[in-house]
């Protein structure tokens, strides 16, 4: 990957336009800021069960974005990142009405995974899994991961539905599966897109008496698509909220894993005035990761907690109490919008997420948001700014209420306009001009180190030769000091709309 600051954004929900209109925003307004986009599902339909990420066709663009031939064009001006959704396909796609009429004659019957091709019945396994074993299984929304359908043929089947119900999961070890995906990733390369997330990846490999997730088997089925993405030219990224130990174990295995730890310790840091936890993390994290503290998704929580799949109770970065300390506060700073989004309170929940923008989970404190910014530019890795993020963005309370799906509170659709004023803000002002200093600074390509500080400050510093950037924080008081190299000798940045206390 390019060693600079990439977008995270929906193609609609970023100027409610297609794919030539985002390329427009990112060679107009936001020329020289991106060094690449990491465009979020854009295949047909992109409003499905799961917003884009339960495609009909894995193949094709929808139509109302544009085609192919608008992501070759996008690709010749930025790097562009897509996502692989490996785990699943819907229920509305070609492949599965096909197997819902024909059964198991159909051509598609081994792409859907079966109960019963994982628990085939027999002494050894029952055709349905003890109480025990459901018990071990990984899921990410509460009750079993199975659907019973009837097909049209007369034939009963029990399908695999880790998510939701309309996302059907694919046995990514038979051959259709294995053809399926790489005819997804042979679509992508040949476009022009050189970067892509394996979305789901931790769930696809099931295997009896386990927790059916991110297995022994998971890492060689992540090293056989990452081989296959190379001989595509194909950078690959795997997304899974885990244990942090399981994330250092990941990152061992792929080109690029994300750092989901990170968005859960700042905020941390920040309510508690201490960086200890968060520099024990620094010290041991990857460097070959994606920072974040925004995305698509809510703010991961499991990231920084126990082992949930490990009864000897190995700890996590945070002690519980703390981590349940900051859910809270979370849901304070945005004046219990969050609490409306998340867990039980919302449809499509996620167990292990706190669903909020992030400017909203800091109770709108600009100084601590950009510092927050800062941090994340800081460490090593890519970092990643998700389009709300971007813009500053608040709680999208409308939305929610319309959907019901928690997530969509941070999900808003900007248009053009929105876009246009939001930019004029001093907040996003400064951030755009931090994300300039991370791209265009030759110390960002340097060496990095965590300097000595007391515990409730945090110092970062990158240098190449006489080149070098050096941040400091003082967590209670959000003081800082953003210091770096220039041609007539060493410069501040100041933010705007929060300059130094």
């Amino acid at each position: 990957m390019k060693n600079a600051v990439q977008l995270i954004a929906y193609v609609d929900r970023f100027g409610g336009g297609g794919i030539a209109d985002l390329r427009a925003l990112l060679s107009g307004a936001l020329r020289n800021t991106f060094g690449a986009v990491h465009l979020l599902p854009f295949y047909d339909p992109i409003d499905g069960a799961d917003a884009g990420f339960d495609p009909i066709d894995h193949t094709r663009v929808d139509p109302r974005l544009g085609d192919w031939s608008d992501i070759k064009r996008l690709a010749g001006e930025f790097d562009v990142m897509a996502d692989v959704i490996v785990n699943h396909i819907s229920d509305g796609s070609a492949q599965f009405r096909d197997y819902l009429q024909r059964g198991s004659a159909s051509q598609f019957s081994g792409l859907f995974l079966t109960r019963e091709s994982v628990f085939p019945g027999g002494a050894a396994y029952p055709q349905r899994p003890s109480g025990e074993e459901l018990a071990l299984i990984y899921r990410p929304r509460p009750g079993e991961p199975f659907i019973e359908v009837s097909l049209q043929n007369g034939e009963r089947v029990t399908l695999w539905s880790t998510f939701t119900r309309h996302q059907l999961d694919i046995d990514v070890r038979h051959p259709l599966g294995k053809d399926y995906l790489h005819r997804v990733l042979s679509a992508l390369a040949n476009s022009g897109v050189t970067m892509v997330r394996l979305d789901a990846v931790g769930y696809a490999i099931k295997k009896p008496g386990t927790s059916c997730f991110m297995l022994p088997e998971t890492f060689d089925f992540i090293g056989e698509i990452a081989a296959l993405g190379r001989a595509l030219g194909v950078e690959v990224l795997v997304e899974v909220h885990s244990y942090f130990k399981r994330q250092i174990e990941i990152a061992a295995h792929v080109d690029w894993v994300y750092d989901f730890a990170l968005p859960p310790l700042v905020l941390h840091a920040f309510a508690n005035g201490t960086a200890d936890f968060l520099k024990q993390w620094i010290r041991i994290r990857p460097n070959n990761a994606v920072t974040v503290l925004d995305t698509h998704d809510g703010i991961g929580i499991v990231d920084i907690g126990a082992d949930p799949n490990d009864r000897a109770g190995h700890p996590g970065l945070v002690p519980p109490d703390q981590i349940d300390a900051l859910v809270e506060r979370i849901h304070a700073a945005s004046a219990g919008q969050s609490r409306l989004a998340t867990g039980a309170a919302a449809s499509n929940l996620d167990l292990y997420q706190v669903n909020c923008t992030f400017f909203d989970a800091m109770a709108r404190d600009e100084r601590r948001y950009l510092l927050a910014r800062a941090m994340q530019f800081f460490l090593p890795g890519i970092p990643q700014v998700y389009y709300v993020g971007l813009l500053a963005g608040h709680n999208d309370m409308k939305l929610l209420e319309r959907t019901g799906v928690g997530r969509d509170i941070n999900r808003h659709y900007y248009t053009q306009a929105e876009i246009a004023a939001e930019l004029t803000r001093p907040v996003v002002k400064d951030l755009v001009d931090l994300i300039r200093l991370r791209n265009e600074h030759p110390a960002f390509s340097g060496t990095f180190s965590l300097e000595k500080s007391d515990s409730s400050s945090l110092v970062m510093r990158w240098t190449q030769a006489d080149q070098f950037a050096e941040l400091k924080v003082q967590m209670a008081s959000a003081a800082y000091e953003l210091s770096y190299s220039a041609q007539a000798g060493s410069r501040r940045l100041l933010f705007s709309s929060a300059p130094p206390m």
